[in-house]
């Protein structure tokens, strides 16, 4: 068992090492992007070959799936449970509320990797594709932050 509390960058250097095919998504994203808003949990759209690798990759810091690879894959996501809770979508693809599909592969295509620490990064979506991540449940605070999203796009100025 581990001494101490969660640690971000353990769980982001575990992901980075095990080289999955893992995007950040929700709103420790736009965190990652420089906008000031809060967030209890962690969400990453993880590619579904991937999940194995990303459940072993997590395992030494005691985050645990809820599901087998197998159901989550039937499922469409899982949760790796410990001391934080991961939300992990393994769909191939997803839907806004109005019907826009964004796959993931699309998505993986045109990530972005933006600097955690001087030897870390973390891969996000695109600005446009976390907006369409929004848009899946479109939840108040969604909204709010597809305006916070469209914003940063409007300004022109690059994220970290």
């Amino acid at each position: 068992m581990r001494a101490g509390p969660f640690d971000e960058e353990e769980l982001f250097a575990a992901i980075a090492r095990c080289g999955v095919r893992s995007l950040l998504i929700g709103r420790r994203a736009l965190v990652a992007l420089g906008i000031p808003v809060l967030t209890v949990d962690y969400d990453f759209w993880v590619h579904r070959d991937d999940a194995a690798a990303l459940n072993a990759a997590v395992e030494p810091l005691d985050l645990f799936p809820t599901r087998s690879v197998e159901e989550a894959r039937r499922a469409g996501r899982y949760v790796l449970e410990g001391d934080e809770r991961i939300d992990v979508l393994v769909a191939r693809q997803a839907s806004t509320r109005d019907g826009v599909v964004l796959r993931f592969d699309d998505a993986w295509a045109r990530r972005r990797s933006i600097p955690y620490t001087e030897r870390l990064a973390i891969v996000i979506p695109s600005v446009d594709d976390l907006i369409l991540t929004k848009r899946w449940s479109l939840r108040p605070k969604d909204i709010d932050d597809i305006e916070l999203l469209e914003q940063l796009r409007r300004s022109g100025e690059p994220a970290p």
